[in-house]
């Protein structure tokens, strides 16, 4: 039963965050907030990244990044990276379909060669934590930085602020 709101959960934000993605104008993928973030576009980039890592997540008991290498492109194309999402979007489904309840709690772990980054913990905690969670997080940021070069933001939950004024 897990499994099947994780994948119901999983289907509805891929939708949320492609309508953000989308909402990404090339023309203020060099935006950034302060000189420690990301550009715009550096960031969208990375919210396509995320469903990349479902696969090694989801279907490894060990992660290591050290030895895993994703094509990305360039962060100053935003269809670039629109059809990098898509493509990740497909390989993390196929992760979330292979797993089985027993499989949520075994423990994983992931690292950068010798160095552990996080765990040994169950994946279930972690497809939740640094999957699902990560992803929000860095939505609600992307969110901010539509608004604050006066871009249109989209409904994710119901109507935005703009949209409900009018």
């Amino acid at each position: 039963m897990i499994l099947q709101y994780l994948l119901t959960e999983f289907e509805h934000e891929v939708n949320n965050t492609r309508k953000v993605l989308q909402a990404v104008p090339e023309k203020d993928l060099m935006y950034k907030p302060a000189d420690i973030s990301w550009t715009m576009g550096e960031l969208a980039q990375h919210i396509a990244t995320i469903y990349y890592w479902y696969a090694g997540t989801l279907t490894k008991d060990v992660y290591d990044l050290a030895t895993d290498r994703l094509e990305r492109g360039s962060p100053d194309d935003i269809k670039a990276t629109l059809s990098l999402f898509e493509s990740n979007v497909d390989q993390a489904r196929s992760a979330l379909k292979s797993l089985t309840e027993e499989k949520l709690r075994d423990n994983w772990t992931m690292k950068a060669g010798e160095r552990i980054i996080l765990g040994p913990m169950p994946r279930g905690i972690v497809a939740r934590g640094f999957l699902f969670n990560h992803i929000y997080h860095h939505r609600g940021e992307m969110i901010v930085y539509l608004r604050a070069t006066g871009n249109k933001v989209p409904g994710l939950y119901g109507p935005t602020y703009e949209e409900s004024k009018f």
